[in-house]
């Protein structure tokens, strides 16, 4: 037996770890487990909401089937999220084998009936960056947060005061990497040019809103990362449990088990998202999977590189369906056909000239006689000059079928 046997292959699939992003080598499972519902506050608000014995459950699920990379928030479920992983961590002694994110900005003080000025809790500010990251080293019971989101642009803070803030925390051991969420693309190149100009601290890691019906993402996000070689962690990635078939729609109907009711569109599907659910579900039984789910987890994955979708959830099977997206591959023509249902444009600068086209992944739909890879077509004005045959980009990981 040689003393540096490899490990073996694991078989559940959320144990094969990867290195986050080309500026962050540190290795994750492919999905995170999202924690917005781990804690007991926001239940009363149409969240989701989970008991301290729940949470503990899905949280030893997770880590017991590979999983490494938890997401929460300085405000999630009223501070509860971070204080549910943090004992569960300390009670399992396994912090060190975990990646915890956790964001700062939103008011985490809102609800807790001691604090009279609250002004101060909140925004992407020094003051607000640095009370957040100390109360939630004590939620999460460590003395470092692996990785610490700016949560959303308040509009206010300036990119030099917020990256200056961002890097002392690194500096101080507190931080190891810096991630931004909900945030426009100019805003985190501009602050990331910053940082390199003044030998700081980037941001390795963007997350927002995508998914199959929900392309936004897509304008202008996904090209920033990629040039700013920044991973991906996409939230809503299932609609917000939106995407489900026409038997969980009835099932639901029939037992009052509705789900979330904070969209302010009520539970029940609307045609759109019954026909992208229907979809989903016929892809699934081609791929080998009932979970449509998956599919739509999947989709993102399978578009770009360096994608760690947040799965979020309450229940232990829906953990282990979700899982099952990493086990899919899916063909040009099952891109095609999702994309198909719900219209989208890139529209200007993007769609000048060529016609609209994704200019980042392997399934770009591209007119006939245009040249060009999965970074794009050349416009037709280029194409005058002569026959260019453009370099490939990076592809994402695409599951093998052992």
């Amino acid at each position: 037996m040689s003393a540096f046997a490899p490990a073996p292959k694991p078989e559940n699939r959320l144990a094969r770890y990867r290195a986050l992003s080309p500026k962050a080598a540190v290795h994750v499972s492919p999905l995170q487990l999202g924690a917005m519902s781990v804690g007991d506050k926001w239940g009363q608000f149409g969240f989701g909401s989970t008991d301290k014995e729940s949470s503990f459950k899905l949280l030893d699920a997770y880590f017991d089937a590979g999983g490494n990379f938890i997401d929460t928030a300085n405000n999630y479920q009223d501070q509860t999220s971070e204080q549910f992983i943090g004992e569960w961590a300390e009670k399992r002694g396994i912090r060190h084998e975990l990646v915890i994110a956790t964001k700062y900005t939103s008011n985490y003080v809102n609800r807790d009936g001691k604090t009279t000025q609250q002004v101060l809790f909140t925004g992407n500010n020094y003051k607000s960056m640095a009370v957040s990251l100390e109360n939630s080293l004590k939620n999460l019971r460590t003395s470092y947060v692996d990785i610490l989101y700016l949560h959303w642009w308040d509009y206010d803070t300036s990119v030099e005061e917020v990256m200056n803030g961002l890097n002392t925390l690194v500096k101080q051991g507190k931080v190891l990497y810096l991630g931004v969420s909900d945030t426009p693309a100019w805003i985190v190149s501009k602050a990331n040019q910053y940082a390199r100009d003044h030998g700081m601290s980037e941001f390795i890691i963007y997350q927002g809103a995508w998914n199959v019906m929900s392309r936004d993402f897509e304008r202008e996000i996904i090209p920033m990362a990629r040039q700013e070689r920044m991973a991906l962690a996409p939230w809503n990635v299932i609609g917000g449990g939106r995407l489900r078939s026409d038997e969980e729609e009835e099932r639901r109907r029939q037992t009052g088990e509705n789900g979330r009711t904070n969209t302010g569109k009520g539970w029940e599907r609307t045609e759109s998202e019954r026909k992208v659910s229907n979809a989903l579900h016929k892809i699934a039984k081609e791929v080998g999977t009932p979970h449509l789910t998956a599919v739509a987890i999947a989709y993102v994955m399978q578009k770009t590189t360096h994608v760690f979708p947040i799965i979020g959830g309450r229940k232990i099977e829906h953990l282990h369906a979700n899982i099952d997206a990493l086990k899919i591959q899916l063909t040009k023509e099952h891109i095609q056909e999702l994309e198909s249902l719900v219209p989208f444009s890139l529209g200007f600068p993007y769609d000048f000239f060529v016609g609209p086209y994704l200019h980042y992944t392997k399934f770009s739909p591209s007119p006939d006689g245009l040249q060009g890879t999965d970074d794009g077509p050349y416009n037709a004005l280029m194409k005058t000059a002569g026959y260019i045959e453009k370099q490939h980009g990076a592809s994402p990981i695409v599951p093998d079928r052992d």
